[in-house]
């Protein structure tokens, strides 16, 4: 019973955020804002990943617009690649280092084997999605 509460501890907790990968913010922003009428709740530079990001709220759940900062940049080589869209699913975790080790113990390959900083404070870390049916996901655990 101790390791069935000790699972259930540790599953997602919600989807955190899905992030869509796009060209330029500023050219997207006006139809999350005036179309779909959502509120921006902060834009920032992660440069350690290469990318401007502008966080949307909807729900309990938010909109992660990614732009790259450079061509070389990992969103960069994903626009090229498959266009602007869907990029990753965040699912929201309370201890992102236990869920990486819990993951990794039933032969999920991870692109991130330790956390990594996120926008917005967060510890991140992707699922690779070879292990994962052709779908990116990514824990993240922001601060209380």
């Amino acid at each position: 019973m101790e390791e069935l509460i000790q699972l259930t501890i540790n599953r997602p907790e919600k989807i955190d955020h899905i992030g869509i990968a796009v060209r330029s913010i500023d050219q997207v922003l006006p139809f999350y804002m005036d179309h779909l009428q959502l509120q921006v709740l902060g834009v920032e530079e992660v440069a350690s990943q290469g990318v401007k990001v502008a966080f949307i709220a909807i729900g309990q759940s938010k909109i992660e617009l990614l732009e790259p900062l450079s061509s070389d940049s990992p969103i960069s080589k994903f626009i090229e690649k498959r266009g602007e869209g869907i990029h990753h699913v965040a699912l929201g975790v309370t201890d992102i280092s236990e869920r990486i080790e819990e993951i990794k113990k039933n032969g999920i390959k991870m692109i991130h084997d330790v956390p990594i900083d996120g926008a917005g404070g967060a510890k991140v870390a992707f699922m690779h999605p070879k292990s994962t049916h052709g779908v990116l996901y990514e824990f993240c655990e922001k601060s209380k």
